[in-house]
């Protein structure tokens, strides 16, 4: 049979039939209905994951005393303000190496290269977290981020077939996307689009329903994993006409312009705030990557390049001034959404905010010992948890990962390397 007649184009993304040895071609199966969306979110748990490429200079981020009664490191002292709402880890990352190029697995546990090994192959948690509650909202997530900079643009989102959520660019695109409507024009395209793609759909299920029992064992592995794939298109599919006539949000304030990833950052923060509390998401993704240019602070050098300092007190100097930057406006969105209201609490209370990074030392290329912070979500916090580095007693970050899944509803006892959900 020809593959060609298997490609589905649906929702911008090509989907093509792997290649089965036993019948010399391929099939597509399975169905999931979207649920009908629940509307105003007052009360919702929520998730935010922040990521930074090239990582923190962690001797100025880490205090020494552990508890309650921590002191204000150079790179804390911009949350100082927030301490009573967050927590900061030490000890906590995946157990991999790889540098650079692992920095994608900030929020897996998993390398590209391990995924076909793994339950969930390296699908990151606010992606499995959208699977299992995005019907609610109009986005299922929300990732924000960059093409641009080193290692090929952003790499903190990756679905359960392996594929990297491409990410809305700048605050301009963000804008759009939540709070302008289709035209009467655009909204009849879309409806046509959507049937189209639906027939589509059906015809290929069909033909897979039929050639998924005469495959071979190996080959029916290989359809399951491309059934994920239509499954995600699927879901997608069913959400996308959900919301189609719906009006989203009115515009709080003019569409803001692009300018630069420096002044952007405030704005983006502001419009995945207004994102959680419009509902319009509960799941949402920031990474500031490579293509944040220290020219915007007034650094006539390259990020990447300090990120290689070698101990030099210019260049780590330089890298602070970067980082302090990133972390006055990651508080200043915890204030922002302390003060918020979400029902009878604020949105803060209902969001886990993730903050850190896949990378522990971008001089030395390491991935061990992640800087990380969590605040809002309903958690206990108020403390710097020094846990242990290595040995029996060391604790996986997927194991935060499993608790904040429990923590939106999702059933799932494992994610990624977790042992359990305690940290």
């Amino acid at each position: 049979m020809n593959r060609r007649r298997f490609i589905l184009q649906s929702l911008g993304a090509t989907l093509a039939l792997p290649s089965l040895p036993s019948l010399l071609a391929g099939a597509v199966g399975g169905t999931s209905p979207i649920q009908t969306a629940k509307g105003a979110g007052a009360g919702a748990r929520r998730f935010v994951a922040i990521g930074n490429l090239l990582g923190y200079q962690t001797k100025h981020f880490f205090p020494e005393t552990a508890g309650n009664a921590y002191e204000p490191t150079t790179l804390l002292k911009p949350l100082w303000d927030n301490r009573g709402q967050m927590t900061v880890f030490r000890g906590l990352d995946h157990g991999i190496k790889g540098g650079h190029f692992a920095v994608h697995s900030f929020l897996s546990g998993v390398l590209n290269s391990e995924a076909q090994h793994r339950p969930h192959g390296n699908v990151t948690i606010d992606q499995y977290i959208a699977d299992e509650i995005g019907f609610q909202t109009r986005f299922p997530s929300l990732t924000v981020g960059s093409e641009g900079g080193i290692h090929g643009g952003c790499q903190i989102a990756w679905t359960k077939s392996g594929v990297r959520v491409p990410p809305i660019s700048g605050p301009a695109e963000l804008f759009d996307r939540l709070f302008v409507d289709d035209n009467a024009e655009r909204r009849q395209r879309r409806r046509q689009e959507n049937g189209l793609q639906a027939s589509i759909l059906d015809l290929t299920l069909g033909e897979a329903n039929r050639l998924s029992r005469l495959v071979n064992r190996e080959d029916k592995a290989k359809l399951d994993e491309y059934f994920t794939s239509i499954r995600d298109v699927e879901k997608r599919l069913e959400l996308r006409r959900h919301w189609a006539d719906q009006p989203k949000p009115a515009a709080p304030f003019a569409r803001p312009t692009n300018r630069n990833k420096v002044q952007d950052l405030p704005m983006l923060y502001e419009l995945i705030a207004l994102a959680l509390q419009t509902d319009s998401t509960r799941v949402a993704t920031l990474e500031i990557g490579g293509d944040f240019l220290p020219q915007d602070l007034g650094i006539d050098k390259s990020y990447h390049g300090l990120s290689h300092h070698g101990n030099d007190e210019a260049a780590i100097k330089h890298l602070i001034t970067l980082e302090t930057y990133q972390i006055e406006q990651f508080g200043k969105f915890l204030t922002r959404m302390s003060k918020l209201a979400d029902g009878d609490r604020t949105l803060l209370d209902s969001t886990a905010v993730l903050f850190g990074s896949g990378i522990g030392d971008a001089n030395t290329h390491k991935n061990s010992d992640l800087p990380i912070v969590l605040a809002g979500g309903g958690y206990k916090h108020g403390q710097f948890r020094k846990l242990p580095a290595s040995g029996a007693n060391k604790v996986p970050l997927c194991n935060l990962f499993v608790d904040l899944a429990q923590r939106m509803g999702v059933e799932v006892d494992a994610f990624g390397n977790s042992t359990g959900r305690s940290v």
